[in-house]
């Protein structure tokens, strides 16, 4: 049997995030939501997708992440996994951080 796969769509500092977990409950602290066993998607090597890695590099060691009710846009339960996302809370947009550019030498 299958494990049960939650979407959760939030606010968090002017974007929407939305990310992927195994695990939803009222918390334990008054007022928050508990989310934790965060799913990421698992790639050797190539980085496919920027914003996957930019969230396991913001959200990969959390044990339990605790939302504020009032930030928690959506928690849906999915069939499977989709594409992690950042968007610009106004626009909907994806934020896409580019890569690094090198310095210019001096």
């Amino acid at each position: 049997m299958a494990k049960t796969l939650y979407k959760i769509t939030f606010l968090n500092a002017g974007k929407i995030y939305e990310l992927y977990a195994r695990k939803v409950g009222a918390g334990t602290l008054w007022g928050f939501t508990e989310v934790s066993e965060l799913v990421f998607d698992m790639h050797d090597g190539l980085v496919i997708d920027p914003t996957e890695e930019r969230l396991r590099d913001e959200f990969g060691d959390t044990r339990v992440l605790h939302l504020p009710m009032q930030c928690i846009v959506r928690i849906e339960e999915v069939e499977k996994k989709g594409q992690s996302a950042i968007r610009d809370a106004t626009t909907g947009e994806k934020v896409v951080t580019p890569f690094p550019l090198p310095a210019k030498p001096r």
